[in-house]
């Protein structure tokens, strides 16, 4: 029952994701909401919204450890997985206007993380202050007309049709978060592993599945801004956002043992900026080694329980 919970769960929440975002698009601009909105918050924190609804829905059903694990372990796997493999479809080219600006917020959002984490809880003052630096990147952006671009493969409905898929889509994107944590946590007691690495692998990478399907559209039609920018503005909002609103309604405690996989989360984030600013792209051979560097860590994973 626990793996079926899981397997609805996932599916529920990439066919969720994809309708909540197009909803979202169809409507914003049926209304008139200008590009850079779009870009900005429908696109780009539009796929992250599985994150953030299974990040809460853990919380409020007291498994922190998914929460959390979640996040870090989305952040990992966007760079590592999902760049890895949109870089073998076709080289990501750092073209992205603002990246020096985009990679202070993606930075010193990780480095936020790895200090509240050697405090051993998120607090909601803590949550609070996340939320404000959210908006503080967001006001940043908008004065400086920084967006990534306008994805243009989602399509513009009709109102009554966007509006029937923001509707769907949430109620898929709520219900699925639910079931996949409920059967990833009976998963993690059944056979005793800990629901932190259930967070960092299963959940993680389920609930990355909107960022795998428009990153990997956008490698294909050669849109490396698109590619590289959602990326970059889910890893900002994951942790911003997600761990924001979460520790407002329910305090996180952070468990000593996701500490390692918080530095793999700040070299992973180090990795990719060097990689940017020497080589200005993501090569197919440095997405395979991307590849590799996550297999190599779903391996120690495995043996940490």
């Amino acid at each position: 029952m626990n793996l079926i919970l899981v397997v609805f769960g996932l599916v529920a929440l990439l066919v969720g994701g994809d309708l909540l975002v197009r909803g979202a698009v169809g409507m914003a601009r049926r209304f008139g909401v200008s590009p850079l909105v779009i870009g900005l918050t429908l696109v780009g924190f539009g796929t992250s919204a599985p994150e953030l609804v299974t990040s809460l829905s853990a919380a409020l059903a007291g498994s922190p450890g998914i929460a959390l694990g979640n996040v870090v372990g989305s952040n990992i796997a966007n760079i590592l997985l999902i760049l890895g493999v949109a870089a073998l479809i076709r080289p990501v080219a750092a073209r992205m206007a603002g990246l020096s600006r985009e990679a202070f917020w993606v930075g010193g959002s990780a480095v936020g993380l790895a200090v509240l984490a050697v405090t051993g809880q998120i607090s909601a003052p803590a949550g609070f202050a996340l939320l404000g630096l959210l908006s503080v990147y967001l006001w940043g952006t908008f004065r400086s007309g920084v967006a990534p671009e306008e994805d243009l493969s989602i399509p513009t409905d009709p109102l009554p049709k966007a509006a029937t898929f923001l509707t769907i889509g949430l109620a898929l994107t709520i219900g699925g978060a639910v079931a996949l944590v409920d059967g990833a946590t009976g998963i993690a007691r059944a056979y005793g592993v800990p629901e932190a690495v259930i967070g960092l692998t299963l959940v993680a990478v389920g609930t990355s599945l909107p960022e795998l399907a428009t990153t990997v559209m956008a490698a294909r039609r050669g849109q490396s801004d698109v590619a590289l920018g959602n990326i970059l503005g889910s890893g900002i909002f994951n942790i911003l956002g997600i761990l924001g609103v979460t520790a407002l309604v329910t305090p996180l405690s952070i468990d000593r043992g996701l500490l390692p996989d918080i530095v793999v989360m700040l070299a992973t984030t180090a990795l990719l900026f060097g990689l940017l600013i020497w080589k200005q792209e993501i090569s197919r051979w440095s997405g395979s080694v991307f590849l590799l560097l996550y297999a190599g860590y779903m391996a120690w994973l495995s043996q940490t329980f």
